[in-house]
């Protein structure tokens, strides 16, 4: 079953709030196990244990919680002090100086964390917006017609050069056509050359005849 519960601290609760998390100093443990332990004897979450500690418990006992620092020290210099010395978990060391850096931001409570608020604009932003919105559309406009001008300009380059290039076909072939007439004219003029001068030629002599003339 979710832990729900929210009402108020008693002084009981936060002496067994301090009490417990200078416990767990002393021992070398975390202030986050002191928090979960101190949770589950409440019906807390954590994090409104925490919270209840940086907010209002922990000013109260910063004397005690040096002290307990200090006979944490102490206990760990005894026990590398011994014959056989306990490995200490560098982890917890590491949560230790995780823990003094959490204390400094503030822990969440266990209330239900409603969603934040839209940002409202002001009347002056709204209108900046309006005219930025405004201009954009202009613009588009104004591209949308450049466009559809090009558009037209380009069919109608196309039509044109469509039109240029039937005229240049139809005169390459009239001017085919009309190298073929020359070309047959040509050969029959050489041809009625050849003809005549292929003809007998005859001469009229003095006496009244024809005479052929050789060439």
């Amino acid at each position: 079953m979710p832990k729900v519960r929210q009402d108020a601290w008693s002084h009981e609760d936060d002496l067994l709030l301090a009490e417990t998390v200078l416990r767990h100093i002393r021992e070398g443990s975390t202030q986050l196990r002191a928090f979960d332990e101190v949770g589950d004897l409440l019906n807390r979450t954590s994090a409104a244990c925490g919270f209840r500690w940086n907010a209002e418990v922990r000013q109260k006992y910063e004397q005690a919680v040096e002290l307990a620092k200090k006979q944490r020290k102490e206990k760990k210099r005894s026990e590398a002090n011994m014959p056989n010395p306990i490995v200490v978990n560098t982890i917890e060391e590491d949560e230790h100086e995780v823990d003094e850096v959490r204390q400094e931001v503030p822990v969440l409570t266990d209330k239900e964390i409603s969603p934040q608020p839209e940002k409202t604009l002001s009347l002056s932003q709204i209108i900046k917006q309006l005219k930025a919105y405004q201009k954009e559309s202009s613009n588009q406009q104004n591209l949308s017609q450049k466009y559809q001008t090009l558009e037209s300009e380009n069919k109608k380059l196309a039509s044109m050069n469509q039109q240029l290039t039937n005229q240049l076909n139809s005169m390459t072939e009239d001017y085919q056509a009309l190298i073929q007439i020359m070309d047959r004219a040509r050969k029959m003029v050489m041809f009625d050359d050849q003809d005549y001068s292929q003809k007998p030629q005859f001469r009229m002599e003095k006496n009244g005849n024809l005479e052929h003339v050789v060439r």
